[in-house]
This record gives C-alpha cells, sequence and structure tokens, in this order.
C-alpha cells in the first residue's frame, strides 16, 4: 500500500496526542465509562488502524478516512466551543489544533493511498483457452 509509512506515523501521532489530551486537558470528574471511551477512540483506535495498516489491507487506509473525519468534527467541535467561551483553555485550544491538523492529513494521506492502490499492478490472470487444432476437424 501506498504512503503506508505516512499513515502509520500520523495515526501514531494522533494517539500521542490523545494521550496528552486525556491526562491534560480532561477534568479529573470525567465519569469511568466516559474516560474508557474516550481513551479507545483517542488512543486505541489510531493504534489499532496502524497496526491494519501496516498489515497493507487496502481497506485500512479508507477506515483512516473515516477515522480522520470524525477526529476532525470533534476537534472542531472542542475548537468552537472553548472560543465560545469567555475564559476558554488554551491547553485545549492547542491540543484541538494540532488534533484537526493531524486529522486533514490522515484524511489527505488515506483517500490518495486508496485510490493509488487502485492502480497497482494486478498479478496476472490465467491465459486465455487454446484454439481447437486443425487437426480435429
Amino acid at each position: 500500500m501506498p504512503y503506508r509509512e505516512l499513515l502509520v506515523l500520523t495515526l501514531l501521532t494522533l494517539s500521542v496526542i490523545g494521550v496528552l489530551t486525556i491526562r491534560l486537558a480532561f477534568s479529573p470528574d470525567l465519569s469511568t465509562p466516559a474516560y474508557i471511551v474516550w481513551w479507545l477512540f483517542l488512543v486505541l483506535m489510531p493504534v489499532a488502524l496502524s497496526s491494519i495498516v501496516l498489515m497493507g489491507w487496502t481497506w485500512a487506509a479508507m477506515a483512516s478516512v473515516v477515522y480522520g473525519t470524525i477526529g476532525l468534527a470533534v476537534d472542531l467541535a472542542t475548537v468552537f466551543s472553548i472560543l465560545g467561551k469567555p475564559d476558554g483553555s488554551h491547553l485545549k485550544l492547542m491540543l484541538s489544533i494540532l488534533s484537526g491538523s493531524a486529522n486533514v492529513l490522515l484524511i489527505v494521506l488515506g483517500g490518495r493511498a486508496f485510490w493509488k492502490a487502485f492502480g497497482e499492478p494486478r498479478p496476472p490472470g490465467s491465459p486465455p483457452p487454446s484454439p481447437p487444432s486443425p487437426a480435429s476437424s
């Protein structure tokens, strides 16, 4: 799969940003189920996708695009909610902008990798059947 290394690097970057977001930006009164869901979405999902990308499966590139699109939507909602408050958190804003930038890069790279995979040479098919010999008539 083309762009494999860049996809893995971007996904792992998103995972690191996710760890920083959970550790530094979330409030300490976050409930345990919400904490687990954010941990799964922000950290474990990119690690799992990067593992599948390393296996070379083409659909993993499109799954990365879907993940990046959802992540970008969450980041944009977070940025606008922070900018709408008079006392916004600069750390949350910075982490959301970094994550949003990485998600845009993931969408672009995943889309290019998915479409470029269609242009890769396929294994040769079976040869056409031989025509009947003239001596058999």
